[in-house]
């Protein structure tokens, strides 16, 4: 075993061997540079060696490389004439946008107060979604049901997403387990499946939106289940901003391995059920690298690698590894991060409860350090809406729902479908809410949730009772 001054390693140093704090703790693997945090949080910590059992290396990936591969990369369609299609999607009446200073449309800011948040110093135009819709006032409709469902087709349909849903997750374990076991990824094989993931998304939208792992699911394999939760979300605002086929399913694949680093780092970094130290996270700020030198070793398309490099990426130049912004990072990393990031707040972890979907979506609106593309964030919020897909809510007449989707062009105002409320043939009702007598007033919480389901079970297993 070698001996290095840590004083005397320069940051993106590469070494042939793992390198190691002592016998047991590794610090860095061979894949990947020795990072400047990493470096620091050793001399904040005061350790004034580190060991390998290799000597210094050269690196096959400098981030001179990958930024001149990346300036090589044909797109078949550009991040402007991308956004500039978001644009006309979530903002169809909206005038035409400045340009900033490399010619990309300039991002508007969300006022959280429109949609019902209180956010004082947190000032915008107006969203397009308060406008009045094809020609009309949206009043003229509000208490006109949009659809009407039988609850037991309703029950059985989410049923079979939700088993086609572990299927895929099923899958992405499959291809993590099989990376983990003999290092091989089969590129055909999950873009195929990955196509097949988008049209199963496209087609149940709103009932894959509803699924949730539980948190027994979460804590037994997080990689997984972070995974599949990131992809469906990164694939759902890929469809929102009508990305071509063969771009959503590169986003797709590239979302799917987008942790695959992980796997080459030591397991309790991720599983352990307490915040990171300053070292551990260290650690952790190695994996896009790794994971993209493991995707280039594989072949992998240039966009896909870049997507999971860049993933860690903030728009203003703070992010990881490379502390690149804005227009540098790839389309499909900052829809990632958003993505992922939506998943991280929303989703159980061993040492946090997680927060609703509604307070994670609110946090991403603020983007108070704007770290996420706005087109991108207004992506997710007019795929999953202000009250996103599968939250339950109290109406402002006393009523409890559940959203089950988007109003087009109204974020604020999702349909939803009353709980509890159903005729003799076991049909309910998907109305649109509105700001009068359908406002939605709160998002239930966890515990609330809870009560009400175990109410409405009790009360389905009495009345199959009565009946039998």
């Amino acid at each position: 075993m070698n001996t290095f001054t840590v004083a005397d390693i320069k940051p993106l140093t590469f070494f042939k061997a793992d390198l190691m704090l002592d016998e047991n703790f590794l610090l860095c693997s061979s894949s990947c540079p020795v990072s400047e945090s990493l470096l620091k949080a050793l001399q904040e910590w005061g350790f004034k060696t580190v060991q390998s059992e290799g000597s210094v290396g050269m690196s096959t990936s400098t981030p001179a490389e990958v930024e001149k591969e990346k300036e090589k990369l044909s797109k078949a369609v550009s991040i402007a004439e991308k956004l500039k299609a978001a644009k006309q999607k979530v903002m169809p009446n909206a005038a035409a946008p400045a340009k900033n200073a490399a010619g990309l449309e300039k991002s508007e800011s969300i006022d959280i107060s429109e949609f019902g948040v209180v956010q004082t110093d947190f000032n915008s135009e107006k969203s397009a979604a308060q406008k009045d819709t094809a020609g009309g006032t949206q009043e003229a409709a509000q208490n006109e049901p949009v659809t009407e469902v039988n609850e037991k087709e309703e029950a059985e349909r989410l049923s079979k997403v939700q088993a086609v849903y572990s299927s895929y997750m099923d899958f992405i374990n499959t291809v993590y387990t099989r990376y983990a076991t003999h290092k091989q990824l089969d590129l055909e094989a999950i873009s195929s499946t990955v196509e097949q993931l988008c049209a199963f998304i496209k087609e149940n939208r709103r009932y894959v939106l509803r699924v949730t792992p539980s948190e027994e699911v979460q804590s037994k394999s997080f990689l997984i289940s972070h995974s599949m939760r990131s992809t469906v979300l990164a694939i759902t605002i890929g469809l929102q901003l009508h990305m071509p086929e063969n771009k959503l399913v590169e986003l797709g694949v590239a979302s799917i391995l987008h942790e695959i680093g992980m796997l080459r780092l030591p397991p309790q970094l991720y599983l352990n059920d307490r915040p990171l130290t300053p070292v551990e996270k260290a650690q952790i700020s190695t994996h896009p690298i790794i994971s993209y030198n493991i995707l280039k070793d594989a072949k992998f398309p240039l966009g896909i690698q870049l997507g999971v490099l860049e993933h860690h990426e903030h728009e203003t130049g703070t992010g990881y590894p490379r502390k690149i912004s804005g227009k540098k990072i790839s389309l499909y990393a900052k829809i990632i991060a958003v993505a992922c990031s939506y998943e991280a707040i929303t989703a159980p972890r061993q040492y946090k409860e997680e927060q609703t979907a509604y307070e994670g979506m609110v946090e991403l609106l603020k983007n108070e350090k704007h770290l996420y593309d706005d087109i991108v964030v207004k992506a997710l919020l007019y795929s999953l809406s202000i009250f996103p897909i599968g939250s339950y809510v109290y109406l402002s007449n006393g009523k409890i729902a559940q959203v089950t989707d988007v109003f087009p062009g109204d974020p604020k105002n999702p349909i939803v479908q009353l709980i509890g409320e159903k005729d003799a043939s076991e049909t309910t009702k998907n109305i649109q809410t509105n700001d009068s007598d359908m406002k939605i007033v709160r998002v239930m919480n966890k515990h609330e949730v809870e009560d009400v389901l175990k109410a409405l079970k009790q009360a389905a297993a009495e009345k199959q009772e009565i009946n039998s």
